[in-house]
């Protein structure tokens, strides 16, 4: 890419509003790359050559995982309202969180995270539960995707996010919303 290389791209898309499917589409094919691609936010990485059939098939793939995202709305709490806790707020219907009176821009994907934690507290969740009740598939890729998102959220809504309040890690487990 002239001017910007492929995980600058990645990174201003992510840093943005909404949810937008990313495939990586590169000659840069050591593991090194492709795990370094999915961790800046990538939803699927692809190295030259391919074949067209492949190509087609991982897109199909994106859009059948957005379709999924759009026909599961958030999980809340039973009435369907806010969420609340010591200076969090989410409102699942608006999809709009605060953390002390100050609403944090979230994409899409940390906003489902954040509203699965907080509709569950203190239950302790695997990589790959979250994967199939946030992201709503049986995820391909690496588990991993799962401690990025977390560590992006974690740096938009906790004080300190070496000591998270809210979403807390239990290792060799998982991860859990605090009681």
């Amino acid at each position: 890419l002239p001017g910007m290389d492929g995980l600058s791209v990645c990174r201003e898309i992510r840093s943005g509003p909404g949810y937008v499917p990313v495939l990586m589409l590169t000659a840069k094919s050591t593991e090194l790359d492709r795990v370094l691609g999915l961790e800046m936010g990538a939803d699927d990485y692809l190295t030259k050559p391919f074949s067209v059939a492949e190509l087609s098939a991982r897109v199909k793939a994106l859009f059948r995982r957005v379709d999924a995202m759009a026909a599961t709305p958030p999980t809340s709490d039973e009435s369907g309202g806010e969420l609340q806790t010591d200076g969090l707020r989410i409102d699942p219907s608006r999809r709009r969180a605060f953390v002390r009176d100050q609403e944090v821009e979230l994409t899409a994907r940390e906003f489902d995270l954040l509203c699965h934690f907080a509709s569950h507290p203190g239950r302790v969740f695997s990589r790959v539960q979250l994967l199939d009740k946030v992201w709503g598939y049986n995820h391909e890729g690496y588990e991993h995707t799962v401690n990025t998102h977390i560590n992006r959220l974690r740096g938009k809504i906790e004080k300190d996010p070496a000591k998270p309040e809210f979403i807390e890690t239990v290792w060799g487990v998982g991860y859990r919303f605090r009681d």
